[in-house]
């Protein structure tokens, strides 16, 4: 449980961090796009070495293809119905929520792989990837009428709360699960990931940075790799 209890803090310290900053002061773009991006470059990395691999290795091509899918629908689906529902009225819930989707699939694919001896990869993959997140949630939350400053650090506080939660439950569930089973939640959740890059990380790193942010997501698959070999 201390183990999983760090590596929740790992990725959680980031996400406050970054929040704090963006409640704050406004950072260059292109410096958010380089870091959007290279969190996107280490993402992938996890998700095909830590995710997606151990369940292909495991199950064959069928059956962690069919839970790699469910996790992407799962995730549009969730992330659809947020955007329709809330909307700029309840903008920092929205954010909030929209943060737990993100996180949830991540840490608890962190916290069952560290049952099986790895997360390293993915621990600096999330931890990267939740700066730029946050940065810009809650500058986002800054320019609304009406900001608290307090009520919206509170807000983000909770929410790195809830995500080392997630991974100390995922990691406690793990030692009851067989390690087949284990394989496919890392599949479904390796699914939500790859759907989060392509909704959220890598067009808003384009967005941001334009064409030359290709460089920093091969440069962030290249160390996330690397710590992995």
């Amino acid at each position: 449980m201390v183990t999983a209890a760090l590596y929740g803090l790992g990725t959680a310290v980031p996400l406050l961090i970054g929040a704090i900053v963006g409640l704050r002061y406004d950072l260059p773009r292109p410096l958010l796009a380089a870091l959007m991006a290279f969190g996107a470059g280490t993402m992938v990395a996890a998700v095909s070495t830590e995710l997606f691999q151990p369940a292909f290795e495991a199950e064959g091509v069928l059956v962690a293809g069919t839970a790699l899918m469910a996790g992407a629908l799962v995730y549009v689906v969730s992330d659809h119905l947020i955007e329709n529902k809330l909307g700029a009225a309840a903008l920092g819930w929205a954010l909030m929520l929209g943060t737990l989707l993100d996180g949830i699939p991540e840490n608890t694919a962190l916290g069952v792989s560290l049952s099986g001896g790895g997360g390293v990869v993915l621990l600096v993959a999330v931890a990267v990837g939740n700066v730029p997140e946050a940065v810009a949630g809650a500058a986002s939350m800054r320019k609304q009428p009406n900001f608290n400053r307090r009520r919206a650090i509170l807000l983000w506080t909770v929410t790195a709360v809830v995500l080392v939660l997630v991974v100390i439950a995922a990691n406690a569930a793990a030692d009851a699960i067989p390690d087949r089973q284990i394989a496919v939640i890392q599949a479904f959740a390796g699914g939500a990931t790859i759907a989060v890059l392509a909704d959220s990380l890598m067009p808003e790193a384009y967005r941001e940075g334009g064409w030359w942010v290709g460089l920093s997501t091969a440069l962030g698959f290249l160390v996330a790799f690397a710590l992995g070999g």
